[in-house]
Protein backbone atom coordinates (compact mmCIF):
# COMPACT_ATOMS: atom_id res chain seq x y z
CA UNK A 1 0.00 0.00 0.00
CA UNK A 2 1.08 3.40 -0.51
CA UNK A 3 2.72 5.14 2.21
CA UNK A 4 0.33 8.36 3.24
CA UNK A 5 1.81 11.38 5.56
CA UNK A 6 -1.14 11.53 7.52
CA UNK A 7 -1.69 7.95 8.48
CA UNK A 8 -0.09 5.97 11.50
CA UNK A 9 0.13 2.32 11.83
CA UNK A 10 1.59 0.78 14.91
CA UNK A 11 3.96 -2.23 14.96
CA UNK A 12 4.38 -2.65 18.69
CA UNK A 13 4.44 -6.10 19.95
CA UNK A 14 2.16 -5.56 22.98
CA UNK A 15 -0.63 -4.36 20.85
CA UNK A 16 0.63 -7.22 18.37
CA UNK A 17 -0.09 -9.47 20.96
CA UNK A 18 -3.38 -7.99 22.40
CA UNK A 19 -4.79 -8.28 18.29
CA UNK A 20 -3.96 -12.25 18.43
CA UNK A 21 -6.28 -12.68 21.11
CA UNK A 22 -9.17 -10.00 19.51
CA UNK A 23 -9.07 -12.22 16.51
CA UNK A 24 -9.21 -15.82 18.07
CA UNK A 25 -12.91 -16.36 17.56
CA UNK A 26 -12.83 -18.57 20.93
CA UNK A 27 -12.03 -15.09 22.73
CA UNK A 28 -15.32 -14.43 25.30
CA UNK A 29 -17.32 -11.05 24.91
CA UNK A 30 -15.99 -10.11 28.28
CA UNK A 31 -12.65 -10.47 26.93
CA UNK A 32 -12.80 -8.92 23.57
CA UNK A 33 -14.20 -5.93 25.10
CA UNK A 34 -11.66 -5.50 27.55
CA UNK A 35 -9.34 -6.05 24.60
CA UNK A 36 -10.43 -3.15 22.67
CA UNK A 37 -10.04 -0.88 25.03
CA UNK A 38 -6.49 -1.86 26.50
CA UNK A 39 -5.80 -1.55 22.74
CA UNK A 40 -7.38 2.26 21.97
CA UNK A 41 -5.99 3.04 25.33
CA UNK A 42 -2.25 2.01 24.38
CA UNK A 43 -2.82 3.70 20.67
CA UNK A 44 -4.21 7.15 22.47
CA UNK A 45 -0.78 7.88 24.04
CA UNK A 46 0.37 8.33 20.04
CA UNK A 47 -3.03 9.97 18.79
CA UNK A 48 -3.00 12.60 21.42
CA UNK A 49 0.60 13.63 21.71
CA UNK A 50 -0.21 17.10 20.69
CA UNK A 51 -3.07 17.41 22.47
CA UNK A 52 -3.60 21.36 23.86
CA UNK A 53 -1.63 22.34 27.10
CA UNK A 54 -1.04 25.18 29.56
CA UNK A 55 1.08 26.05 31.52
CA UNK A 56 0.50 25.82 35.54
CA UNK A 57 2.36 26.57 38.89
CA UNK A 58 2.55 23.27 41.23
CA UNK A 59 4.44 23.62 44.69
CA UNK A 60 6.42 20.34 45.30
CA UNK A 61 7.16 19.44 48.88
CA UNK A 62 10.73 21.21 48.07
CA UNK A 63 9.68 24.31 45.64
CA UNK A 64 7.83 25.69 43.03
CA UNK A 65 7.98 24.96 39.54
CA UNK A 66 5.79 25.26 36.38
CA UNK A 67 4.73 22.05 35.13
CA UNK A 68 2.27 21.66 31.13
CA UNK A 69 -1.20 20.03 31.60
CA UNK A 70 -3.82 19.24 29.33
CA UNK A 71 -5.90 21.90 28.56
CA UNK A 72 -9.37 21.55 30.11
CA UNK A 73 -11.85 20.89 27.90
CA UNK A 74 -9.68 20.23 24.54
CA UNK A 75 -10.97 16.38 23.34
CA UNK A 76 -14.17 15.31 21.98
CA UNK A 77 -14.61 11.16 21.25
CA UNK A 78 -16.89 10.95 18.84
CA UNK A 79 -17.64 7.06 17.98
CA UNK A 80 -19.59 5.68 15.05
CA UNK A 81 -22.02 3.35 16.37
CA UNK A 82 -22.45 1.54 17.02
CA UNK A 83 -19.38 -1.01 17.20
CA UNK A 84 -17.55 3.16 17.86
CA UNK A 85 -18.65 2.67 21.84
CA UNK A 86 -16.40 -0.17 22.47
CA UNK A 87 -13.28 2.21 22.42
CA UNK A 88 -14.55 5.10 24.15
CA UNK A 89 -13.55 3.83 27.37
CA UNK A 90 -10.08 2.89 26.30
CA UNK A 91 -9.72 7.09 25.74
CA UNK A 92 -11.20 7.72 29.01
CA UNK A 93 -8.64 5.93 31.12
CA UNK A 94 -6.36 8.88 30.02
CA UNK A 95 -8.70 11.87 29.21
CA UNK A 96 -11.77 11.21 32.02
CA UNK A 97 -13.21 14.45 31.46
CA UNK A 98 -13.46 14.28 27.65
CA UNK A 99 -17.08 14.82 26.30
CA UNK A 100 -18.51 11.97 24.04
CA UNK A 101 -20.21 12.44 20.86
CA UNK A 102 -22.16 9.79 18.58
CA UNK A 103 -22.60 9.39 14.87
CA UNK A 104 -24.76 6.37 13.77
CA UNK A 105 -24.29 5.01 10.53
CA UNK A 106 -25.59 1.59 9.16
CA UNK A 107 -23.90 -0.16 6.32
CA UNK A 108 -26.46 -0.84 3.41
CA UNK A 109 -26.84 -4.71 2.83
CA UNK A 110 -26.59 -4.71 -0.81
CA UNK A 111 -24.78 -1.58 -1.83
CA UNK A 112 -22.23 -1.59 0.81
CA UNK A 113 -22.70 2.27 1.10
CA UNK A 114 -23.09 3.89 4.79
CA UNK A 115 -26.56 5.28 5.79
CA UNK A 116 -26.55 7.82 8.73
CA UNK A 117 -29.04 7.77 10.64
CA UNK A 118 -28.44 9.82 14.29
CA UNK A 119 -25.93 12.68 15.05
CA UNK A 120 -25.61 13.92 18.54
CA UNK A 121 -22.64 16.32 19.48
CA UNK A 122 -21.64 18.88 22.09
CA UNK A 123 -21.47 22.16 21.88
CA UNK A 124 -18.78 23.69 20.88
CA UNK A 125 -17.35 20.69 19.46
CA UNK A 126 -15.72 22.77 16.36
CA UNK A 127 -13.32 24.35 18.86
CA UNK A 128 -12.01 20.92 20.00
CA UNK A 129 -9.48 18.21 19.21
CA UNK A 130 -12.07 15.54 17.75
CA UNK A 131 -11.09 11.96 17.95
CA UNK A 132 -13.33 9.77 15.62
CA UNK A 133 -13.69 5.89 16.67
CA UNK A 134 -14.39 2.91 15.32
CA UNK A 135 -12.87 -0.60 15.95
CA UNK A 136 -13.14 -1.67 11.82
CA UNK A 137 -11.88 0.75 8.91
CA UNK A 138 -12.84 -1.81 6.26
CA UNK A 139 -14.32 0.45 3.16
CA UNK A 140 -13.83 3.92 4.63
CA UNK A 141 -17.32 5.02 3.39
CA UNK A 142 -18.60 5.91 7.35
CA UNK A 143 -15.07 7.02 8.33
CA UNK A 144 -15.50 9.46 5.07
CA UNK A 145 -18.96 10.56 5.89
CA UNK A 146 -18.60 10.46 9.73
CA UNK A 147 -15.82 13.20 9.17
CA UNK A 148 -17.53 14.92 6.47
CA UNK A 149 -20.50 15.64 8.87
CA UNK A 150 -17.89 17.22 11.50
CA UNK A 151 -16.57 19.59 8.91
CA UNK A 152 -19.58 20.82 8.14
CA UNK A 153 -20.19 21.43 12.07
CA UNK A 154 -16.83 23.67 11.73
CA UNK A 155 -14.78 21.09 13.28
CA UNK A 156 -11.04 21.78 12.18
CA UNK A 157 -8.94 19.34 14.28
CA UNK A 158 -9.98 15.89 13.51
CA UNK A 159 -8.09 12.67 14.11
CA UNK A 160 -9.60 9.02 13.21
CA UNK A 161 -8.29 5.53 15.08
CA UNK A 162 -9.18 2.52 14.11
CA UNK A 163 -8.49 -0.87 15.61
CA UNK A 164 -8.16 -2.82 12.31
CA UNK A 165 -8.04 -1.64 9.06
CA UNK A 166 -8.71 -2.58 5.17
CA UNK A 167 -5.76 -1.25 2.85
CA UNK A 168 -9.24 -0.21 0.58
CA UNK A 169 -10.07 1.70 3.53
CA UNK A 170 -6.91 3.41 4.79
CA UNK A 171 -6.39 4.56 1.47
CA UNK A 172 -10.18 5.95 1.11
CA UNK A 173 -9.77 8.15 3.86
CA UNK A 174 -6.66 9.04 3.78
CA UNK A 175 -6.85 10.93 0.21
CA UNK A 176 -10.51 12.19 1.21
CA UNK A 177 -9.70 13.77 4.02
CA UNK A 178 -5.66 14.48 3.22
CA UNK A 179 -5.93 17.02 6.71
CA UNK A 180 -7.19 14.13 9.16
CA UNK A 181 -4.51 11.77 10.74
CA UNK A 182 -5.81 8.08 10.38
CA UNK A 183 -4.45 5.99 13.55
CA UNK A 184 -4.86 2.34 12.39
CA UNK A 185 -2.93 -0.25 15.44
CA UNK A 186 -3.07 -3.17 12.33
CA UNK A 187 -3.33 -2.78 8.62
CA UNK A 188 -4.68 -6.68 7.31
CA UNK A 189 -4.61 -7.91 3.50
CA UNK A 190 -8.05 -7.12 2.12
CA UNK A 191 -11.84 -6.81 1.82
CA UNK A 192 -14.24 -10.10 0.63
CA UNK A 193 -16.40 -10.04 -1.29
CA UNK A 194 -19.24 -8.97 1.34
CA UNK A 195 -16.64 -6.13 2.41
CA UNK A 196 -15.32 -7.92 5.81
CA UNK A 197 -11.91 -7.27 6.32
CA UNK A 198 -9.82 -10.54 5.63
CA UNK A 199 -8.43 -12.02 8.17
CA UNK A 200 -9.96 -9.69 10.43
CA UNK A 201 -11.99 -10.51 13.45
CA UNK A 202 -15.48 -10.76 12.62
CA UNK A 203 -17.99 -8.45 13.73
CA UNK A 204 -16.91 -6.28 16.19
CA UNK A 205 -20.01 -4.74 16.71
CA UNK A 206 -21.58 -8.09 17.29
CA UNK A 207 -18.62 -9.34 19.15
CA UNK A 208 -18.37 -6.42 21.56
CA UNK A 209 -22.38 -6.57 22.43
CA UNK A 210 -23.37 -10.08 21.99
CA UNK A 211 -25.47 -9.93 19.57
CA UNK A 212 -24.93 -12.93 17.53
Amino acid sequence: MKDYKNVVIFDHPLINHKIAHLRSKNTSMKEFRELIEEITTLMTFECLKDVPTVEIEVETPLEKCTQRVVKDNSVVIVPILRAGLGMVNGIHVLFPTARVGHIGMYRDEETFEPCEYYCKLPDGIEDKVVVVVDPMLATGGSACDAITQLKKRGCKTIKFMAVIGAPEGVKKVAETHPDVTVFVSTLDRCLNENAYILPGLGDAGDRLFGTK
